[in-house]
């Protein structure tokens, strides 16, 4: 097993962050190139330093290959021809050899500089350029440790400026696998969801795999209202506490939230139980007996008395934030926010906007006033899993649940059955709505569905508005256009609910200032 230590000055909070790692074989050196690969990007820089034969092309490969896809990729040594370029992968990489290099001039004639500046840049012999005094790069300098055997390695990783915090973490990824078993565990890239979360599946010969859930705690963005930014006002979980807290209290309750394995609460990781990849979407799109399943989880859910806090671990508790008429409200401000300038290319003037904040304000007041209960807030199809080996309600595993809040149960119900990514036939919505009146009145003799379907109708419209916003920023600001392709179904969504007499109002005013949402899509 590779052996770890960090440099006296680690705590020193102005020092770049160093680990030290000793590997006892090329195996363990390839292992440590595959995880960093997890952490790289566009715009990066790693460099490569040590002397001759010391493995810095091999560790080169070894990364290559994991962050292009493709175990198999010939992976030649650049040193003749300076550097090779890789434009099949998730973006542009760049690995150079610089150790022929006769002068600048040379990488400049190679457009080395306009390629580097969107590609992960890998350097071996970066001393030759000047690249060695970069301010914000992970440098790997390896050297042979002869008396430990011939392929043995000492690996000092050095972090320095923005990739300080990287390095950390990274670190903390590794000793965490290494400390659950997962050390050496084959890695699988997950494609994740529209949050900067990552995921993995970790793998071993004989053995159930696991998933390797990466999601260090979320950075205040900007003061939005009264010094709180957005995910505050919004609700929105700021660590990894809130999954562990509800992922445990779901299986509390019978149902199937994945098991966690392994945890580093502070650094953001999670190795969870892998609860597998068959959906509840078929080829024709939704399956109704899994959807069934789904609305019978809900209707089993909102009919219990629930905590509004959970353990996290010994003397450590999460306390359930309230999806309350501020976080909801601040959700709609995005269509103003990004849809409308965006996508439909209009602005909205500060008397409509006013006006827009007022109509919601009185369609939801009654909403947060109504009854509560543990709001899932994204059970929708990406992150519902069929489990046919299991009984009852535990067919039907549920992730991604970080950001629950205390909520008005219809808000659940509109994420299933009006589910952003995929067409939910309206024949199944309305029976799948009569189910799940049925089963919370057949629990609840005083279940009121008039007043149920109003909150239906409006938190539906609620949540196709804030996404239409969402998947406008992913678009504009985080370069994920793929969203855009939901936009159509979002929109007859939202002008099916503002359909409802208690969205009369609110429908106007869509009318009258946004006549674009209601436009056909191209």
């Amino acid at each position: 097993m590779p052996q770890t230590n960090l440099a006296d000055d680690e705590m020193n909070d102005t020092a770049d962050f160093i680990w030290t790692v000793t590997l006892a074989e090329q195996g363990e050196t390839q292992r440590l190139a595959r995880h960093l690969a997890t952490f790289v990007g566009a715009g990066d820089l790693v460099t490569l330093s040590g002397g001759l034969g010391v493995g810095k092309t091999t560790f080169a490969r070894a990364l290559i290959r994991v962050v292009m896809g493709d175990e198999a990729l010939e992976v030649p040594s650049p040193t003749f021809t300076l550097m090779q370029v890789y434009e099949d992968g998730p973006y542009p990489l760049v690995h150079a050899d610089l150790f022929r290099l006769r002068g600048a001039g040379e990488l400049e004639a190679l457009g080395f500089d306009e390629i580097a500046e969107t590609a992960l840049v890998v350097v071996e012999w970066p001393e030759r350029a000047g690249l060695d005094a970069a301010r914000d790069r992970l440098d790997i300098s390896l050297a042979l440790v002869p008396e430990a055997g011939a392929e043995a390695r000492n690996v000092v990783l050095t972090g320095s400026g923005a990739w300080k915090e990287r390095l950390r973490f990274a670190k903390a990824a590794h000793d965490l696998l290494a400390a659950s078993g997962f050390g050496a565990a084959r890695r699988e890239f997950i494609q994740g969801d529209a949050s900067t979360r990552a995921y993995e599946r970790l793998s071993r010969p004989g053995e159930e795999a696991a998933i390797l859930m990466i999601s260090p705690p979320r950075k205040d963005g900007p003061p939005l209202r009264d010094g709180r930014s957005y995910s505050t006002i919004a609700r929105l979980a700021e660590s990894v506490d809130a999954f562990v807290a509800m992922a445990n209290g779901l299986s509390q309750l019978g149902y199937s939230a994945p098991r966690i394995r392994a945890q580093d609460l502070e650094a953001g990781l999670l190795i969870i139980e892998d609860l597998g990849d068959e959906g509840v979407i078929g080829r024709d799109g939704p399956i109704p007996e899994r959807y069934g399943l789904a609305v019978d989880l809900l209707a089993d859910l909102h009919s219990r008395n629930l905590p509004e806090s959970l353990p996290i671990e010994p003397g450590r508790d999460h306390r359930i934030g309230r999806y309350d008429l501020e976080a909801l409200l601040v959700e709609i401000d995005l269509l103003l926010e990004w849809y409308a300038p965006h996508i439909l290319r209009m602005g909205v003037p500060a008397s409509a906007r006013v006006e827009f904040q007022r109509h919601w304000r009185t369609v939801l007041a009654p909403i947060v006033m109504g009854p509560r209960t543990w709001s899932l807030r994204d059970f929708h199809s990406p992150n519902l899993i069929w489990l046919p080996q299991r009984q009852g309600l535990k067919r039907l595993g549920v992730i991604d649940f970080q950001d629950a809040v205390l909520g008005h149960p219809a808000y659940d119900l509109a994420s299933l059955l009006q589910d952003a990514r995929i067409d939910v036939p309206s024949e199944l919505e309305l029976r799948l709505l009569a189910a799940y009146a049925h089963a919370r009145k057949s629990a609840d003799a005083g279940f009121d569905m008039t007043a149920f379907a109003a909150a239906y109708a409006t938190l539906g419209a609620q949540r196709a508005t804030k996404i239409l916003g969402i998947f406008a920023r992913l678009d504009k600001r985080d370069g994920k256009p793929q969203y855009l392709a939901h936009l159509p179904r979002l929109k007859r969504y939202l002008a099916r609910n503002l359909a409802h007499p208690v969205l009369r109002d609110l429908k106007l005013w869509y009318e009258n200032n946004l006549p674009g949402v209601f436009a056909a899509s191209p």
